[in-house]
């Protein structure tokens, strides 16, 4: 896996002050699977390239690795093209390797930093499945550069084989070394879709970071963002969302005495956690369930409110609880705030004494995570066994769902929704749940509401009679 960066700038040899590497010396940094080097094959006056070449471990990226397309078959984990092809391994190397470039530092050549030079630069294989070249030229044509693709075949003795899925990339322009940097470190990981790392929140706030400043103007934005975080759903409308605000900033300026105040749209996931907060509130609550709590955007809301005195977070992925409490920096809390909360491994569709005795409790976008055949079992936990006087649940609308463009007709809107119901099929399902187990039940719209399909998600608050 090698990318070398070149430039004829006069005097090239600024290219290792700004990169914070001397020419003469081979460095090397450590990878959580392996190793990246970096050189400087040719260094002088009138040209300058550093490499940078990954050496991965293939066993140490197996312990490392989330769930990828790699597990096809057997030895999936063990075999595939993840040590040898730009990756978004690649990506981290770059950030670790060049991170003194890439946030704009130079102490010896301060000046340079804001310099447009000439560049070239090579990647050695880049995989590109669906759209090939056209991609590739989609991607970086945009922000400038000559773009040069040639297609790899998969075996130059056996030509019946066809072509494979990877290309050599060189790219020609004039730019920063921040943005070029930036650009690679953003694009390449899109062309990938076996990323070694797990996308979360963080990973938005690195793509609007390094996107910072021709992202948001880049015709294939969309398509970016969304290849970056996986399709996620949830990710990719709040990087969306935040790139839109950007958009229509110079619209929502307020100025107050000689402050500017940006009002940013609110996504749509924020609306609805700020909705159920509301009505948390509203019923008088002082403990608080939060049953699938994920990463803890809400345990931090209710934590703000003093009227919650015991809030309790729960979800089924302990990746999902530590990343919590890195979001509510639990370990650096105050004793008397730490006391307020507390989260717990489990399962939503087993009996839980731990559950139990709580004023209210909040679902919100979990039962759609479920089989349905195992919401009876969720049932009987929350609203026969843990039975708070208040329960309030969302889920997605399906009506609404022809109006996202991007979605395939029948599609859902997250890999990982086992259904989506209708306004019709959701609201039969929490009034036949109400009557069970002898409660009220209320709905309402969340999210700007359509005139013939509704609002994007759906809410029921349960109340005990």
């Amino acid at each position: 896996m090698l990318l070398t960066i070149s430039t004829n700038h006069s005097p090239a040899t600024d290219l290792g002050y700004l990169l914070h590497k001397h020419p003469d010396r081979l460095q090397e940094v450590a990878l959580s699977s392996g190793k990246a080097q970096i050189f400087y094959p040719e260094a002088s006056e009138d040209k300058c390239t550093v490499a940078l070449l990954l050496d991965i471990d293939p066993i140490s990226l197996v312990r490392n690795a989330r769930n990828t397309a790699s597990e096809s078959f057997t030895l999936g984990h063990y075999v595939n093209d993840r040590p040898y092809v730009a990756s978004s391994l690649m990506s981290v190397a770059i950030a670790k390797a060049f991170s003194t470039a890439m946030n704009g530092t130079c102490a010896n050549r301060p000046e340079a930093v804001d310099k447009v030079m000439p560049f070239e630069v090579n990647l050695s294989a880049l995989p590109a499945p669906k759209g090939g070249e056209l991609l590739i030229r989609k991607l970086f044509e945009p922000l400038g550069y000559e773009v040069r693709v040639e297609r790899h075949s998969l075996d130059k003795n056996f030509p019946e084989w066809g072509e494979s899925k990877y290309y050599h990339l060189k790219l020609t322009g004039q730019t920063r070394l921040q943005d070029l940097l930036s650009h690679l470190y953003v694009l390449i990981p899109v062309l990938d879709n076996d990323k070694h790392y797990w996308v979360s929140e963080d990973e938005v706030n690195k793509l609007l970071k390094k996107g910072e400043g021709w992202l948001r103007n880049h015709p294939e934005k969309e398509q970016i963002t969304k290849r970056y975080l996986l399709n996620i759903g949830r990710f990719t409308k709040s990087a969306l969302g935040q790139l839109l605000a950007e958009d229509s900033v110079a619209d929502e300026e307020e100025t107050e005495e000689d402050d500017t105040v940006i009002k940013r749209k609110e996504t749509l996931h924020q609306e609805r956690l700020k909705q159920v907060l509301s009505e948390l509130k509203a019923s008088g609550a002082k403990s608080v369930l939060d049953l699938g709590c994920g990463e803890g955007k809400l345990l931090k809301m209710l934590l703000r409110e003093k009227q919650f005195e015991n809030i309790l977070g729960m979800d089924i992925s302990y990746r999902s609880l530590e990343k919590a409490k890195e979001r509510l920096h639990f370990q650096e809390m105050a004793p008397r705030q730490k006391e307020r909360i507390n989260l717990i491994h489990g399962a939503l569709t087993y009996r839980d004494k731990r559950l139990e005795g709580f004023d209210a409790a909040a679902l919100v976008e979990v039962i759609e995570h479920l089989d349905e055949n195992r919401l009876a079992a969720l049932e009987r936990v929350l609203f026969e066994f843990a039975r708070p006087t208040t329960v309030v649940l969302t889920t997605p609308n399906r009506d609404y769902n022809q109006l996202f463009e991007t979605l395939d007709a029948g599609a859902f809107r997250h890999s990982d929704h086992r259904f989506e119901w209708s306004r019709a099929e959701f609201k039969a399902w929490a009034t036949g749940v109400a009557e069970v187990y002898d409660y009220t039940v209320n709905f309402k719209a969340v999210g700007e509401e359509h005139p013939n399909f509704g609002a994007p998600s759906q809410m029921a608050i349960f109340n005990l009679k």
